[in-house]
């Protein structure tokens, strides 16, 4: 039940969806990444922690986990979501991670729960400045594009599908640096997941932010 979205359930005769566990895993995301991060970090005050969390529990970060475990192709998804890329969409991955934490703490109990969720996020805890990027990837980007002397990124958008169900794609370039693209169910969330992917190429490329 923690890979069917609403739109498969709906054209299977109103089967269990995924947004009741999708709501139970938020708060245990939440509850384990705000218990590492006060134990882990005495020196930071509330509004580091909050700014922290915040960014390890955005749909952008958890949308970065589930494209790295491959979760898009599991989903189950209506043929409308499936016809508009729902399988890469950064709104869907993320509510489903949620999901399938939700599904862990009700299979396994809270201890397993908790383990799960900081195994997940531990590439951005052992990575704050990828973490940070996360939570604002428009702004970090181009901090490291005005570091390399490269302009302000540009972007661009496309969309396709209906109104009611709209994919947008956005393609941002840096100067001759590098070009990406990301998907999101509005403009702003394409944009944030194109400028995270052109964060991330050009820190990889040189080894530095």
């Amino acid at each position: 039940m923690a890979l069917t979205h609403r739109s498969y359930a709906y054209e299977h005769g109103g089967i269990p969806n995924n947004e009741r566990l999708e709501f139970l895993g938020d708060a245990i995301l939440g509850k384990a990444v705000t218990v590492k991060l006060f134990t882990e970090n005495p020196h930071l005050d509330e509004g580091d922690l909050a700014k922290r969390r915040a960014s390890l529990v955005s749909s952008v970060a958890l949308a970065v986990i589930a494209r790295s475990l491959g979760l898009g192709e599991f989903l189950l998804l209506g043929k409308g979501e499936e016809g508009t890329g729902g399988r890469d969409k950064s709104s869907i991955l993320a509510d489903t991670v949620e999901a399938i934490i939700g599904a862990v703490y009700l299979t396994a109990g809270d201890d397993v729960a908790t383990e799960f969720v900081l195994r997940l996020v531990q590439p951005l805890l052992d990575d704050p400045d990828r973490s940070g990027a996360a939570m604002d990837p428009k702004t970090s980007l181009q901090e490291v594009a005005a570091r390399r002397g490269a302009g302000l990124p540009v972007y661009a958008i496309t969309a396709v599908g209906p109104d009611h169900s709209r994919v947008f794609t956005a393609t941002v370039t840096v100067g001759d640096l590098v070009v990406a693209t990301g998907k999101g169910t509005s403009k702003k969330q394409a944009e944030m997941a194109a400028a995270l992917e052109a964060w991330t190429r050009l820190v990889r490329r040189r080894g530095t932010n």
